[in-house]
């Protein structure tokens, strides 16, 4: 996960402690829980993608589904309304998504199947409400699967043993996943973003020079990113 996000989640959760404990002790008057205060793990995350994320599209939309909730909640927009027109939009929107990848690369699906079938050489990371720094100085990379709910997962491959077709299944939901490799690895991205997004900013090296090898990553960005340079 990136230091601006860090700092960012950093700031909020420092501030809304401090709110809490505050309120708790009589100091200050504020209702942490107010009416629809549960659309703020929407607005905020979203908020946050749309500086750092470069699908600014999903992230807007997030925004705006998040705020017409909390306006919804507080009786200052009618619930009917955003039944009729938001619900259908994300729907349509997810549709879209999944056509396009139904398109996409198969290579990376057929990679993933031959991983399964030899757990040993699959490494699993699994992040809740935590954080993970991996370096993988010295080891035989084969493929790695990624989960960061609600945390982070820093992944270093540039000291590492590559084998060639390898790949790397990665999912954060209200979390950041980010993966860097070294410059003679080539990646090909199959993702899939609903109000997050995945962000390929490695080098890409020449088909031709001679020791490159292609990293094969399938996200799933739930609210949150994946971040591969």
């Amino acid at each position: 996960m990136k230091k601006s996000k860090a700092i960012i989640w950093g700031v909020i959760l420092i501030a809304a402690g401090l709110c809490w404990a505050l309120s708790s002790l009589g100091l200050l008057e504020i209702d942490i829980f107010f009416d629809g205060w549960w659309t703020l793990f929407i607005i905020v995350p979203c908020a946050i993608s749309l500086f750092t994320s470069p699908d600014k599209v999903s992230s807007a939309v997030g925004i705006a589904v998040g705020v017409l909730l909390l306006l919804s909640v507080r009786g200052i927009i009618e619930w009917d309304q955003i039944v009729k027109l938001v619900i259908p939009a994300i729907i349509v929107l997810i549709g879209i998504k999944l056509i396009a990848n139904a398109f996409g690369e198969k290579k990376t699906e057929k990679i993933e199947e031959s991983l399964r079938k030899n757990a040993d050489s699959l490494e699993n990371v699994f992040c809740l409400f935590n954080g993970e720094e991996i370096k993988c100085d010295g080891k035989v990379f084969r493929g790695a699967e990624l989960n960061a709910i609600f945390g982070g997962i820093d992944y270093d491959l540039r000291g590492a043993v590559i084998e060639p077709d390898c790949a790397i299944k990665a999912t954060a939901i209200f979390g950041g996943i980010e993966i860097i490799v070294p410059d003679n690895v080539k990646v090909r991205v199959k993702s899939t973003g609903i109000f997050g997004g995945t962000s390929n900013k490695a080098r890409r090296p020449d088909d031709k020079a001679e020791g490159v090898i292609t990293l094969y990553v399938s996200s799933l960005a739930l609210f949150g990113g994946v971040d591969i340079k």
